[in-house]
């Protein structure tokens, strides 16, 4: 095994600075994904981008974080993991500059872009790291930690992208992450211990056709908006996905050493598991860029008001994993799914009473805060509930597994509904709310359908011990 037995001495000593230093990076990855959502409208203004351009702003950079991010953790098992953590540290800032300097579209979708891979390469090290420092109780509680991350960095990213949009103006929602970075990079060496690479065969082909048929689903999605479901444009992108998501199959079951196996996806807890975090993420996004957009554009907020108003959403986001957490050792993941899935559907029907002459305090809010409630929940019940389900040997996959739908299906969501709501967000149409209504009305649609399938998908009983990580160390 890999020197395991000087691990727990290191853990004692600097275990701790291990942790907060990781958690800062990949806090800073997190608030990437929500952080951006605020300032659209000065970028779209400042940059003159319509619509597809805005939407791939958000989706460029959780599709290459997470269409890359099983590829990040091989490199981190072939290369070490502390090597690729510096490398993924040094391109995600280095990216974040990019993107705040960029004059045009183009230039800040490539950033974006960057800023993905550089993601991809660094959060799987970081958790990598995390695993081999801790061990029992003490692992359990540093991965309830890394979980709550997630929901805080989202929580922070609607907060400071408000912030810096209206104050030093929407390039600094970028800058920000430079000094962070340079930071963190300058403290790894001392505090994270080197750790030797395997020479492993890497499986490239496989991650960037898996990431290609995103890309082409993805874009799909977002030309329907004004080409028509029906067009060219929409149905080409669409068929290529199609067929590249049959070539991945092909590859992984051909090469030496496949990115996914197979045999892994194949189970019903990683199914189930994807299927839930695929929908939580595509709803949990979807639903911040329609909201983002209608109190910008509709309502005339400024992007301070709006990143206040989303403070208690993403709180609410918070609250809800916790409560997950908690509700599924007590009641098993099925009835938490259920339920989470249902809570949002209740949420997003009463955000469609939004209308321009009303108080979008009273109307959008409530409703909201309630649909964040329930995603919270599912995050928990799609790691949990796949991660107790599947055999030792695999449970690096099944993380990086459901890892990837978390970052694709934000991404998808968020095409899916710029692409309903299209009308709304067309330039000079600011008196039309049409299209948010039919954009949170489908949120709506979906939550409902996916309590429906999680009745019958996700495993029935309690999950063992093993990975309900929120320091109860039941863990064997």
């Amino acid at each position: 095994m890999m020197s395991v037995d000087t691990s727990p001495v290191k853990a004692r000593a600097g275990g701790w600075s291990v942790l907060v230093l990781l958690c800062l990076a990949q806090f800073m990855l997190i608030v990437d994904i929500t952080v951006v959502q605020v300032a659209l409208p000065a970028i779209g203004a400042d940059l003159t981008l319509g619509r597809e351009s805005l939407t791939w702003v958000v989706t460029t950079y959780t599709l290459c974080f997470g269409g890359l991010m099983v590829l990040g953790g091989r490199l981190a098992d072939a290369f070490g993991a502390r090597r690729t953590l510096l490398a993924g540290l040094a391109l995600f800032t280095a990216a974040s500059l990019m993107c705040g300097l960029a004059g045009s579209g183009a230039v800040l979708i490539a950033g974006r872009g960057l800023q993905g891979v550089g993601a991809a390469l660094l959060s799987p090290a970081a958790l990598a790291v995390i695993t081999t420092t801790f061990h029992s109780e003490r692992r359990g509680r540093a991965l309830g930690v890394w979980a709550a991350i997630g929901g805080s960095g989202a929580a922070v990213g609607v907060l400071l992208g408000g912030v810096l949009t209206a104050g030093p103006g929407w390039a600094w929602v970028f800058f920000v992450n430079v000094p962070i970075g340079l930071l963190v990079m300058a403290a790894v060496p001392a505090v994270v211990p080197a750790t030797p690479g395997r020479r492993e065969r890497v499986d490239v082909p496989g991650a960037l056709v898996v990431t290609t048929a995103t890309a082409l689903l993805i874009y799909g999605l977002v030309t329907a908006g004004d080409a028509g479901w029906g067009s060219a444009g929409t149905l080409l992108p669409l068929a290529g996905a199609a067929l590249l998501y049959v070539l991945f199959v092909v590859v992984e079951r051909s090469v030496r050493s496949p990115l996914m196996r197979a045999a892994t996806l194949a189970r019903r807890p990683v199914i189930s598991g994807t299927f839930v975090m695929l929908v939580a993420t595509g709803l949990m996004l979807g639903l911040f860029f329609l909201s983002s957009l209608y109190l910008q554009h509709a309502m005339g907020f400024s992007a301070l008001e709006t990143g206040l108003l989303f403070l208690p959403v993403a709180i609410a986001i918070t609250l809800g994993a916790q409560l997950g957490g908690h509700l599924i050792g007590r009641l098993g993941g099925r009835p938490v799914a259920v339920a989470s899935f249902v809570v949002t559907a209740v949420g997003a029907v009463l955000m469609t009473r939004i209308s321009p002459d009303a108080n979008a305090y009273a109307t959008l809010l409530p409703g909201f805060a309630l649909a964040a409630l329930g995603i919270g929940p599912a995050f928990v019940t799609a790691t949990t509930t796949t991660m107790a389900n599947v055999p030792p040997g695999e449970n690096g996959v099944a993380s990086g597994v459901i890892s990837t739908f978390h970052e694709l299906g934000g991404s998808i969501g968020v095409a899916v509904v710029s692409t309903v709501a299209a009308s709304s967000l067309a330039p000079g149409s600011a008196a039309d709310i049409g299209g948010f209504v039919a954009g949170l009305t489908l949120c709506a649609v979906t939550a409902g359908v996916a309590a429906i399938v999680s009745l019958v998908l996700v495993p029935p009983g309690k999950p063992a011990g093993a990975f309900v990580g929120h320091g109860h160390g039941h863990g064997h």
